[in-house]
């Protein structure tokens, strides 16, 4: 092989190799967070240190959009406000509270599901079209037919299970919430929170569309919604729970788990999945989801004794098939139509990530998202589709 043939491998497999990390991440992030959720972490308090980690991780990029400062209004300040509302506190927080209450395989499962609810909720809006009539609508429509079918086989049949190898997790002896220990599960309090936080990412998806139309600057947007999320998510959390011992850091894998998730799960993730947009549209991200799921089952299994059941791998299988034919169906459905509005090309382009999100978000997404990345000249938005979307989901 020469030289430049080589060149063109390298250059050719970069997005391919921004992704692996973002997959690793949210794989870490799944795990630290279901650990500390068994040990009792107030999830509010988790989500507001993360996102003040967040906010400082990207403050150096924002810091280079300072000039666009002065477009921030009260109508921008409204609209940041409900996107960190929908896409973190919310979000997120439906989605570790449904963590806490299954797995972490179960739980990102729903992650996969992102993409197809806002699909869904645009299309009521009006800012989606599908065409029955082409073919790529139709596996469109069948993909998310797929998706929620796999949902409900992975909730509702369990089927026998299995242990991958011994697990090496220590939990406590004193503690009651071993994360294998299917007594403290919840699954149907579980399912609605994960299904809810799903939503949540939906809507927040939908809210990019008027944000990003009046506010583009991508890191400035992302450092200023992490900020409100933290403020958010401490005002409700004093809410909830004012005992100290909840809101208490110490040098233990608490503090980990938000450096982690802040740093590497939220700030580097939306860089690298920002820059992997840019080279191959906003479709390729959550390729790439089902690698989380796979990652998070395996590791969960062997570090944390999980049992994976039959159940949970016959839903994943039928959920990731119909991911694949939905992301197919949508690609081709905006290369044939010069007008497609990108509200779901946005939330295709995180993913929950989230949570991913959530989050993500994507998590994500399996990532758990944080904000919208703004659209590159491979995916514009048309102007005239975008406003009628947005003044259509204007409260």
């Amino acid at each position: 092989m020469g030289v430049n043939q080589m060149q063109k491998l390298l250059k050719a497999s970069r997005p391919i190799l921004a992704m692996l990390p973002v997959q690793i991440f949210a794989t870490g992030m799944q795990l630290l967070s279901k650990v500390i959720l068994n040990h009792g972490t107030f999830v509010f308090a988790l989500m507001a240190y993360r996102h003040l980690v967040a906010a400082l991780c990207v403050a150096p990029f924002a810091f280079f959009e300072r000039r666009n400062a002065n477009k921030l209004s009260w109508q921008v300040l409204f609209w940041l406000f409900l996107s960190a509302f929908t896409g973190i506190t919310a979000a997120m927080g439906l989605y570790y509270y449904g963590l806490r209450d299954t797995t972490a395989t179960y739980a990102t499962n729903f992650l996969n599901l992102i993409p197809v609810v806002t699909f869904v909720i645009s299309s009521m809006l009006r800012i989606e079209k599908v065409s029955l009539k082409r073919r790529a609508g139709r596996i469109t429509v069948v993909g998310a037919i797929l998706c929620v079918g796999g949902v409900v086989i992975t909730s509702v049949y369990r089927g026998k299970g299995f242990h991958i190898g011994h697990h090496v997790a220590h939990v406590n002896d004193n503690t009651n919430n071993n994360t294998s220990n299917e007594g403290g599960r919840h699954w149907g309090r579980g399912t609605l929170l994960l299904l809810g936080s799903c939503f949540s990412y939906s809507t927040w998806f939908v809210v990019q569309v008027k944000l990003l139309k009046l506010f583009p600057s991508k890191y400035l947007a992302t450092m200023l919604t992490c900020v409100i999320a933290c403020i958010q998510s401490t005002l409700l959390g004093l809410c909830l729970d004012t005992n100290n011992a909840s809101w208490k850091l110490g040098w233990d894998l608490q503090l980990l788990t938000i450096l982690y998730s802040g740093a590497l799960a939220t700030a580097a993730t939306f860089c690298l999945m920002t820059w992997a947009i840019s080279m191959q549209g906003p479709t390729f991200p959550p390729m790439f989801n089902p690698l989380t799921l796979i990652f998070v089952a395996i590791s969960e299994g062997i570090i944390l004794g999980e049992e994976i059941k039959v159940g949970s791998m016959l839903g994943t299988g039928v959920m990731v098939a119909g991911l694949y034919c939905f992301l197919w169906g949508k690609t081709k459905e905006m290369k044939k139509s010069a007008h497609l509005p990108r509200a779901t090309a946005a939330a295709l382009a995180i993913e929950a990530a989230t949570a991913t999100s959530e989050p993500a978000p994507l998590p994500s997404a399996a990532v758990v998202p944080t904000a919208s990345p703004t659209p590159n000249n491979n995916t514009p938005i048309a102007a005239s589709d975008a406003e009628q979307g947005c003044n259509r989901s204007n409260p």
